[in-house]
């Protein structure tokens, strides 16, 4: 069967039920038209006991003020981005982003859709994180192995990062703010890390934490801390600024903080006191920010992605980060660095890298930066097995004899030419992102599902 020979409304609902996301639609009377499997799991309910009833009969535990769905029959307006905690049908504590929308044909209300993500193993994890941070605190007073990171060993021979390399020296023994810009990449922690150790917080804590790894809500919970009851199994706990007291806080992508998150920091910059979520007592704090953006500072201020007080408040002191195919010449000083660190790891005897390995090291564009150089280093010391690293040796990427031979035509047909650019880009994806599929589909611009089909359908293909 084809899909051609099933209904429209067939296909469309073959299409939902088939999406990761949970997805419920009902009527402009509340009656459930449309309910997919995952939202099934998530209520810990069956479909055939929600399709076809009413929202409150299948759901009891909800009201039409607290159900989003009703709100938006009421109201007519969408709810965007609203994170939901609740037990379900089973018990189970679910956390979940909900986007709600109503739904109108010729400009009448004829229902509503909410389309709901799953963050309860990211909540978890996230309670996880700070209550394995809340024990380092407290032992703290004990000896505690940690990796210090100096500003020797910040190495380059580039005369701009040797200059960004001297401004951090000098900021680091004070207690300024600093924002660091750089590409996903180049060692802004690396630099944080230092300016740490090189100040006098350098026994005190240090926790980073990126922006952009958690959706608004859990990212609120883990700054500020959150008070019994303040949502369904919320308990008592410190949030980031409390355990980092007197110690560094470094905010990564901070360029993907939400605006109404961005204010809520400014306070704490400003007046040095956090409120955990859903108390009314405020707390005081001594926190160093040190905050990064991967895009320049002035298009996050011309795309709104960063408030104008609160880039003012951090930026007393700015550090640029050039990236590797800037500063061509630190590929060999630091693949020198790499080699080093890791014939140690891996107890190995590598001692050096023939011409032709060295040529496409320096030749290779490094959208990764150092971080990528890294990676092919390790990989390289892994794979060689005398004492010389060979282009043998590198990474596909970097292998001549692994691009596609060119024919005999100057001209590719164009849907094989099509194929191959996008074969390329997908690989480029996947190294940037090192192998992240979900990352890898967002840099590329398409769903997740349609990144895995196309990896698959590569795979047969080159079987």
């Amino acid at each position: 069967m084809t899909l051609l020979a099933v209904s429209t409304q067939e296909v469309i609902e073959a299409i939902l039920g088939s999406i990761d996301e949970a997805i419920h639609a009902v009527d402009e009377n509340g009656i459930t038209i449309f309910y997919n499997t995952v939202a099934a799991k998530h209520d810990g309910s069956k479909i055939e006991k929600v399709l076809g009833k009413h929202l409150l009969e299948a759901f009891p535990s909800l009201t039409r003020e607290t159900s989003t769905l009703m709100k938006v029959l009421d109201t007519k307006k969408p709810i965007i981005h609203q994170v939901q905690h609740y037990q379900n049908l089973n018990g189970e504590d679910v956390c979940t982003v909900n986007t709600t929308l109503p739904i109108f044909i010729d400009g009448n209300i004829a229902g509503a859709v909410e389309i709901a993500k799953d963050y309860s193993t990211i909540q978890k994890l996230t309670d996880t994180i700070v209550d394995l941070q809340s024990k380092i605190k407290r032992s703290s007073s004990k000896k505690v192995v940690k990796k210090h990171v100096a500003f020797e060993t910040i190495v380059t021979n580039d005369v701009r990062f040797k200059k960004t390399k001297e401004l951090a020296q000098k900021v680091a023994p004070t207690d300024a703010n600093v924002l660091i810009y750089g590409e996903t990449g180049t060692g802004k922690e690396l630099f944080v890390q230092a300016i740490h150790e090189a100040s006098k917080r350098k026994n005190k804590p240090f926790i980073a934490q990126n922006c952009a790894a958690l959706p608004e809500s859990l990212l609120e919970s883990l700054l500020f801390g959150t008070t019994k009851g303040s949502y369904t199994g919320a308990i008592e706990r410190a949030g980031l600024f409390e355990l980092v007291d007197g110690g560094t806080l470094f905010l990564d992508e901070l360029n993907s903080m939400p605006l109404d998150l961005q204010a809520k920091m400014l306070r704490v910059l400003e007046d040095g006191v956090i409120r955990r979520i859903g108390d009314n007592k405020t707390r005081k704090v001594d926190v160093r920010v040190i905050t990064a953006m991967n895009q320049p500072p002035e298009v996050c201020l011309r795309e709104n992605k960063i408030r104008t007080d609160l880039y003012y408040r951090l930026n007393v002191f700015s550090l640029y980060i050039p990236p590797l195919r800037e500063r061509t010449g630190d590929v060999l000083l630091l693949t020198s660095y790499f080699l080093e660190e890791y014939n140690k790891s891996y107890k190995k005897g590598v001692l050096q890298i023939d011409k032709e390995a060295k040529e496409r090291l320096q030749s290779y564009h490094w959208p990764g930066n150092v971080r990528e150089l890294k990676h092919t280093i390790e990989h390289a010391v892994i794979i060689t097995e005398g004492s010389t690293v060979t282009a043998k040796c590198l990474p596909r990427t970097f292998r001549k004899e692994q691009l596609p031979k060119p024919k005999e035509k100057s001209i590719l047909p164009l849907r094989e030419a099509l194929h191959q650019t996008e074969r390329e880009l997908i690989d480029q994806a996947l190294m940037e992102t090192e192998g992240n599929i979900l990352q890898a589909a967002k840099m590329l611009g398409i769903p997740r599902q349609t990144l895995q089909y196309k990896l698959s359908k590569y795979d047969k293909t080159a079987e």
